[in-house]
């Protein structure tokens, strides 16, 4: 069935930077929408960036600049680049995909992946 597999998560201090991937078996993940979520302790699930199939990129400003979300179609893959990591970005991140006009709510999305944390403190 269709299904996301995350990876790329872990402890980085202040400053660092990380790469999540998220694998998608079952279906073709190129041409829809995707994003990576986050859920940290005491906070609402947050939509951090996402693309329309292909298309350019949309980010929560506060990653801009930042984060980056990008996808290899042949690996069916898609990727969250982190940099400049502080500590408000540790959370549980989620990435997903569905279909919908407003990509940073949760209730466009059937599949996620499993989640994975990413910490960063001194």
């Amino acid at each position: 069935q269709e299904h996301l597999v995350e990876s790329g998560g872990g402890s980085v201090q202040p400053g660092g930077s990380l790469r999540l991937s998220c694998a998608a078996s079952g279906y073709d993940i190129e041409h829809i929408l995707k994003a990576w979520f986050r859920q940290a302790p005491g906070k609402e699930r947050e939509g951090v960036a996402a693309m329309y199939g292909v298309g350019s990129p949309y980010y929560v400003d506060s990653v801009k600049g930042r984060f980056t979300i990008s996808q290899d179609a042949a690996k069916n893959t898609m990727y969250l680049q982190m940099n400049g990591l502080k500590p408000e970005d540790t959370a549980v991140y989620y990435c997903a995909t569905g279909s919908g006009a407003s990509w940073q709510n949760a209730d466009m999305y059937n599949n996620w992946g499993q989640g994975t944390q990413v910490t960063v403190s001194a």
